[in-house]
């Protein structure tokens, strides 16, 4: 066997093609001893092959290289006596570290603007960190895909090594020239004809190793840096490159795992002995993401490995702060993706730059901080391609709150969310867990056992329960292993279940200055409960640098939202979505934008409009409407109402509290009620058809608002905007029994009956109260008294009556003759009727008394009415005029002189008043300071 691997490799050998390229020397038929020499040590790691199949390894004749060719690095160093000084350009300072990642030199373009940047930077020294070449196809997926394929002996890794050469002598030719391109191209065209070797071998055995693919897949670095270094020099400037496996050293039994550990003194000693080396280097450019054993075996870092190398690259020239290139702006205090109100964080610490990265948020691992950490040394992350952002700072709490104070504001106790998705909880469960040592220790050791990975844990004091969160790809191994390991203690009922709740998420809120700090808490589950998000399970360390909660699923993003706009928006952010924008409507609007800006500054509540809906038409912005000339973008942009698109932009708009308004007369919107409170909305509404229609439906409503802990407010039904019907509230919350509620309710039929004096017949009144507006397009939608009655109805249902409309009589001032006539009719024939009317106020004026017509509901006998009633000229309603309203409570503390509430009760911008209050009195449920 190992013979015939010899005689097939060199048979590949002898009959591979030299590369032809007008500009490029010829490639080379062979590789130095340097690579049969790692390959040795690459075998004797991986046990891959045998010793004669290594043979295959060693070059047919011995090549010339430049001096500049990348040679793998041997054996070479002995461990270095840890006692010796450390060269004086490590240890004098002034070192800026800078890591571009791979997007970052992606192209010819990039490579030479990282170039001109790293040129441009402050400072005297810089080591500047590369990754391999990003862009399309990205060089480490490109290398990963040659090695995969050889080891399953498909011959078209050749192909993509061709295409991987291609790559970099484009990317060279139009960057380098002369002498420069010459020695790239040499070395490059060297190390891709010693891998094709290396690669035909792995090819011929069908099989590779970690080992193997931690050389192969290291060039990439190997190639971006040299190439940095040559564009670095094309511009002027010296610049030495740095082969950092004959830097960083790792621990060789770390190096299966993806937490490779540096052995620091050695790192520092070989650093030393390359500065030694290289006294004068210039900006040096360091390979990132490989390193070396201390075996001298060529190895990776892992995960995150080139922003690894750079912060251990900071931490061994002790750097005055670390740059991370990237492709965006810094750390968001939540995925952009989800959450369109996340920001771009000034500053955050590393321990909470290490919960956010466990959490999935797009930050440094924390294996890459903690180099940086260990010296204190600043880590920013900044946007290659927008330079004018500063990016985040991570660094010490004490350093964050002191940069903050510097630009005056306040460190804030959460400063960023995440979540995890996916997730599986799994509960073990049972009377015979209480008290007992060492269950959650078998628990967890299954775990462990068994594969799965535990991402959170949660147990009630009470011992009675341990739930825990896995990846739900592995939630039927645990429940498998948990069963099998408690197969005896089920069976004899110790323990009831072990049981998996399927499709949640887990949700992180992080902040280091949470600590010690109350009310971070409440507000948190406060946000989700206004979101109607139920929480399945709660965990928070003793450290309090993160609360974890658990959420389904399909409330994921919801949830995010929630609580990010709670923290980020403003303290109390609250969604409008009007329905009906009409004089009250509008009027409201209009109101809303006058003061919105005072709300915000002084009371830090934020109203946002995000829909508008009226006749069949909607518009819709996530973002919020502008107020400013709404209605020209309305006539000009609305379009066909779609309630699904409705929800879905309450959904996306992140705001975690709507507000529905209804400022319509409709049943068919009214009927959307019950499904508004459902999905989590609150309600606001002069609309009486819901507080006034049918008995069970309104039931139903006011039950969802106080079981999901939203909000129905309805004040402007009664009297515009008069405190009626929290008058009720509390005088019924504060113990008082209502014994009788009496109210002129009508602001028509107010002005009319005040304005009645006998002096002219009823009819002109009437007329002239509809000339002025007073009174509704057709007067006897007025004079009917059902709107009152309406009124009545919702006076006694906030009161604890049962009551429907059909339960009040109704005394109408519309004589049965012309109920059914046109309005032009109506009011032509109504004089025939003034003289019935003239009788009634004679009787009265003879009594010494006036016509009111009234409201009433009667907490004692249980009913309500509607009537035309007569009054002293002392009693209250006799004093009034106008068209105010006024509204009289007799109850056990004002019993002998009636609680009288009085005011306008009708007009556009009183009702809007109304509404608005509500909306304040929404917000300050919701948590806004009084």
């Amino acid at each position: 066997m190992a013979e015939s691997l010899v005689a097939m490799h060199s048979a590949a050998l002898s009959t591979r093609a030299a590369i032809s390229h007008a500009a490029r020397p010829a490639a080379s038929a062979a590789r130095p001893k340097a690579v049969c020499s790692v390959a040795k040590k690459l075998s004797s790691q991986g046990k891959m092959m045998s010793g004669a199949s290594l043979k295959s390894f060693a070059p047919a004749k011995p090549i010339c290289r430049s001096r500049n060719a990348t040679q793998v690095p041997t054996c070479t160093l002995s461990k270095a006596d840890p006692a010796q000084p450390l060269s004086s350009q490590m240890t004098s300072g002034g070192w800026e570290v800078h890591k571009y990642g791979g997007t970052c030199v992606g192209s010819a373009e990039r490579i030479k603007k990282g170039a001109q940047l790293i040129i441009d930077s402050p400072g005297d020294r810089k080591l500047l960190i590369v990754s391999a070449m990003g862009g399309v196809p990205k060089v480490t997926d490109l290398l990963l895909g040659v090695l995969a394929k050889a080891s399953r002996r498909d011959e078209t890794f050749n192909i993509e090594l061709d295409a991987l050469l291609e790559k970099h002598i484009t990317t060279a030719e139009a960057l380098l020239e002369g002498e420069l391109l010459e020695k790239y191209l040499k070395v490059l065209h060297d190390d891709v004809e010693g891998l094709r070797a290396l690669l035909k071998a792995i090819s011929i055995a069908g099989t590779s190793t970690a080992a193997f693919s931690d050389f192969v897949v290291g060039h990439g670095e190997l190639w971006s840096a040299q190439l940095m270094r040559s564009v670095i020099e094309t511009l002027g400037h010296k610049s030495t490159w740095m082969d950092a496996r004959k830097v960083i050293t790792v621990d060789s039994t770390s190096v299966e795992t993806n937490q490779v550990e540096v052995i620091y003194e050695e790192s520092e000693q070989r650093m030393s002995r390359w500065f030694e080396s290289n006294l004068d280097p210039g900006i040096i450019v360091m390979t990132g993401f490989i390193a070396e054993t201390e075996e001298g075996v060529p190895t990776t870092l892992k995960r995150n490995g080139s922003d690894y190398s750079a912060t251990i690259a900071g931490n061994l020239v002790s750097a005055d702060h670390i740059t991370i290139w990237t492709d965006v702006d810094g750390v968001y205090s939540s995925d952009p993706r989800k959450v369109k109100g996340a920001v771009c964080l000034d500053n955050l610490s590393y321990y909470e730059a290490w919960e956010l990265s466990y959490f999935g948020a797009s930050v440094l691992h924390p294996q890459c901080t903690t180099p940086a950490m260990k010296k204190n040394i600043p880590v920013i992350i900044r946007n290659f391609f927008n330079l004018p952002h500063l990016g985040t700072t991570i660094s010490t709490l004490d350093e964050c709150i002191a940069k903050d104070e510097t630009n005056g504001l306040r460190t804030r106790t959460v400063k960023g969310f995440a979540t995890i998705d996916d997730i599986s909880m799994i509960n073990v469960e049972g009377t015979g867990m209480v008290g007992v040592p060492g269950t959650a220790s078998s628990v967890f050791q299954t775990m462990k056992e068994a594969g799965v990975n535990v991402v959170m844990i949660s147990q009630a004091s009470s011992e009675h329960s341990i739930c825990f969160a896995v990846k739900s790809a592995q939630a039927a191994a645990a429940i498998a292993a948990l069963n099998d390991f408690f197969s005896r203690e089920l069976r004899t009922g110790l323990i009831s279940k072990v049981s998996e709740v399927p499709g949640q998420c887990i949700l992180a809120a992080v902040g280091q200055a949470m600590c010690a700090t109350p009310g971070v808490s409440a507000i948190l589950f406060s946000a989700l409960a206004n979101a109607n998000v139920n929480v399945t399970a709660i965990a928070q360390g003793c450290s309090e640098y993160n609360i974890t909660v658990v959420v389904s699923m399909e409330d994921s993003v919801k949830a995010l939202r929630a609580v990010h706009s709670r923290f980020y928006l403003s303290q109390t952010p609250v969604g409008i979505v009007l329905v009906g924008p009409g004089m009250v409507g509008k009027t409201m609007l209009r109101q809303l934008k006058d003061q919105v800006d005072v709300l915000e500054e002084e009371f830090n509540i934020e109203l946002r409009v995000i829909g508008i809906c009226s006749g069949g038409r909607m518009m819709m912005d996530t973002q919020g409407l502008t107020l400013e000339g709404w209605q020209d973008k309305w006539h000009a942009e609305r379009v066909d109402i779609d309630w699904n698109v409705v929800e879905n932009t309450v959904v996306e708009s992140a705001i975690p509290n709507i507000c529905m308004i209804d400022c319509t007369a409709s049943e068919a919107v009214a009927a959307k009620y019950e499904e508004w409170l459902l999905k989590g909305y609150n309600i606001i509404t002069p609309n009486k058809k819901a507080g006034s229609g049918d008995l069970a439906y309104y039931k139903r409503l006011r039950n969802i608002s106080r079981i999901n802990y939203k909000h129905f407010f309805a004040e402007a039904t009664e009297g515009a905007g008069l405190p009626i019907l929290s008058t009720i509230a509390s005088l019924r919350s504060s113990g008082d029994h209502i014994s009788s509620i009496e109210g002129i309710l009508s602001g028509t039929l107010s002005y009319i009956f005040n304005t009645y004096d006998g002096t002219m017949p009823f009819s002109e009144v009437v007329s002239q109260a509809k000339a002025q507006g007073y009174t509704e397009p057709d007067p006897r939608e007025d004079l009917s008294g059902a709107d009152v009655a309406r009124k009545v109805v919702i006076l006694a249902r906030e009161s604890g009556l049962d009551i429907s409309l059909e339960d009040v009589p109704v005394m109408s001032l519309v004589p049965k003759a012309l109920e059914d006539c046109s309005v032009d009719e109506f009011m032509e024939r109504l004089p025939e009727y003034d003289d019935e009317m003239a009788a009634k106020f004679s009787e009265a004026a003879l009594a010494g008394k006036v016509l009111r017509f009234v409201g009433v509901v009667d907490m004692k006998e249980g009913t309500g009415r509607v009537e035309l009633a007569e009054y002293s000229e002392e009693h209250a309603f006799g004093t009034l005029n106008g068209s105010d309203n006024m509204v009289s409570f007799r109850s056990d503390r004002y019993n002998q002189t009636p609680l009288v509430v009085r005011g306008p009760g009708a007009g556009a911008e009183v009702t809007a008043g109304g509404i608005f209050s509500d909306l304040l009195k929404l917000a300050a449920y919701l948590g806004a300071p009084s």
